[in-house]
């Protein structure tokens, strides 16, 4: 297997530095045509892990994959580097697609699905025994995938689109916005979030032709395409919630919308900084069509 990671400044080949990665031989060098550095890893899976001492167990969300390897990001920040090999059992339990418990290929694993991992230790580094995740996760991450297309430089255009859509909020008053905010790599609602969530709902409910547009957005940490996902998974949660919990009507609701790391509250360099970018934004519209109606 050759790995191979190229940026300036390339907050993803920081993530991968920073993980054990397992292989026989590694090197850095200069791309001569962009004097990017460059990381070259060498090495392959064992086809058989029987004897192999056991790992531990790593639970999160992929947020990158290239060829055999695997970057699981998880809930706490860290970002573990996985192998896998031909000897790893990828299976999905339950939900939408039906599967039971089928035995899935490596092409399954997409960025954005929340997995479990048991490993064993190989050559210093881990390679994947088992991956275990729902089905109804990888339903969703399939959809994300195909409604934002892949790649970075599709995710660049796709979130480029979401921000033309957001851009054309000048068709409406905004008559208040509430941001709730979340911990890295997370989209569960705190119970400040959830009171907040309704009380901006009573209060677009007593505003005359009220409409909420909910954005999702998240910090620097992590690659544009692992961000899309989070960003959507937040604003998913956060529309659910209004619609569920403090009944607000669906057909009160614009389309939702993720926008990864674009447009920052505040500095994402600092802690303080990415913990407000960190955030769902809740907009009151009305439509100065319908203004004073």
């Amino acid at each position: 297997m050759q790995i191979i990671i190229r940026g300036p400044k390339a907050l993803a080949c920081i993530a991968i530095l920073a993980t054990p990665i397992p292989a026989s031989v590694s090197a850095q060098e200069m791309d001569p045509a962009t004097g990017a550095e460059s990381i070259l890893v060498y090495g392959s899976a064992p086809a058989d892990l029987t004897g192999l001492t056991p790992g531990p167990e790593i639970e999160g969300l992929i947020s990158a994959r290239d060829g055999e390897a695997m970057r699981v990001s998880s809930a706490d920040g860290s970002m573990t580097t996985i192998l896998i090999s031909e000897a790893t059992d990828i299976r999905g339990r339950g939900g939408f697609l039906g599967l039971g418990r089928t035995t899935l290929g490596a092409d399954s694993l997409l960025n954005g699905l929340p997995v479990t991992v048991q490993t064993v230790e190989w050559n210093s580094g881990l390679v994947a025994s088992e991956i275990r995740f729902s089905n109804e996760d990888l339903e969703t991450a399939s959809m994300i995938r195909t409604g934002t297309a892949q790649g970075f430089a599709e995710q660049t255009a796709a979130t480029e689109a979401l921000r033309g859509r957001v851009g054309d909020i000048d068709q409406y008053n905004i008559r208040g916005t509430t941001n709730v905010y979340f911990d890295t790599g997370r989209w569960q609602l705190s119970s400040q979030a959830e009171s907040e969530l309704c009380a901006t709902a009573a209060q677009a409910d007593a505003t005359d032709n009220a409409l909420l547009l909910v954005v999702g957005y998240t910090d620097s940490v992590g690659d544009q395409d692992y961000n899309q996902v989070l960003s959507e998974r937040r604003a998913g949660r956060v529309v659910n919630y209004l619609q569920q919990e403090c009944g607000w009507a669906p057909w009160r609701m614009l389309t939702p919308t993720g926008m990864a790391e674009a447009d920052p509250l505040a500095d994402n360099t600092t802690a303080e900084g990415r913990a407000q970018n960190r955030r769902v934004s809740v907009n009151i519209l009305v439509s100065r069509a319908v203004e004073g109606l």
